[in-house]
């Protein structure tokens, strides 16, 4: 009877193995096609993209779109803005989030609890739109890459995950005996908690990092100069062109400015993306950790 059921088990376990593999395989299939179709897509024909041919494989190898980048003053401007937004605005939004998450992470810290209610209130009420650009205005950084920072140094659910991590992950006796050796403070933060926390700070990496690599609202809102215009801003405004074919081309007629659109369009998404799959092989390892904690324990 025990042997009946144990092969039971097996086969059961097989079944569900294998229903989860199909569907996890048809969930790659949908998460990495949209990208091969692009990444095929900007080494094509754009003729022979706009009439459908493209499904998988490149038809009609081109580089004419990576060319074109190469030659193009406005991306690399986006490019080189887009990186000093997000390496300044990453180093802030770290720098902010350890600074209020580990205080309210400690037992001592008298009325955290207030404070943490407090904070988690904003994840639901905020000013608004004109509130927050008006408060922008007569800080002064209307057209500046602070209006892009500033306002988000710290996202509230980024400090919620941290501040459990710390709960969750370093013992407060650590924290006592340090005290007790004479530890002070900003030493302990420095010397133990922060090197005992490398997977949630490389998660809030690429969170932040992220955010800010994609972000283009903000700098739609603020930023009025285009030397200060983002990546995804510039990217925005070729989308834009192409489907108003109204890009400039001096004498090149209608149909090839069509063209030209649509195939700079697919590689300005793979050139402003790579970055990013570049970057998070890096963190990937501590990325679901760090995510559990806070959704379990926060």
């Amino acid at each position: 009877m025990s042997r009946q059921m144990t092969i039971k088990k097996t086969s059961d376990d097989r079944l569900f193995d294998a229903i989860v593999y199909a569907v996890a395989a048809v969930i790659i299939i949908v998460v990495l096609y949209p990208l091969l179709f692009i990444i095929s897509a900007s080494f094509s024909d754009p003729a022979r993209v706009l009439n459908g041919e493209v499904w998988l494989l490149p038809k009609g190898v081109s580089l004419d779109a990576y060319t074109n980048i190469l030659h193009n003053d406005k991306i690399w401007i986006g490019y080189r803005n887009t990186i000093v937004y997000t390496v300044v605005g990453t180093i802030i939004n770290i720098i902010m989030t350890i600074l209020a998450a580990y205080p309210l992470s400690r037992p001592d810290l008298p009325g955290r609890g207030a404070i943490m209610v407090l904070i988690t209130l904003t994840m639901f009420l905020g000013g608004g739109l004109i509130p927050t650009y008006l408060l922008v205005k007569e800080l002064g950084m209307v057209n500046t890459m602070w209006a892009l920072i500033v306002p988000g140094a710290i996202a509230t659910y980024n400090l919620i995950v941290m501040r459990t991590y710390f709960q969750s992950s370093i013992p407060w006796e650590l924290q006592e005996a340090a005290h007790m050796d004479g530890c002070s403070n900003w030493r302990l933060l420095i010397s133990i908690i922060l090197p005992l926390s490398k997977p949630i700070l490389a998660v809030m990496v690429l969170f932040y990092a992220v955010g800010h690599w994609n972000s283009f609202f903000s700098a739609l809102i603020y930023i009025r100069d285009e030397a200060l215009h983002p990546l995804q801003l510039v990217l925005r405004e070729i989308l834009m062109i192409s489907q108003s074919a109204g890009i400039e081309g001096g004498s090149v007629g209608l149909e090839d400015q069509i063209l030209l659109a649509e195939s700079i369009k697919f590689a300005v998404i793979i050139v402003s993306t790579l970055p990013v799959l570049i970057m998070y092989p890096f963190v990937q390892r501590h990325f679901v950790k760090g995510v559990m904690i806070g959704s379990i324990k926060g």
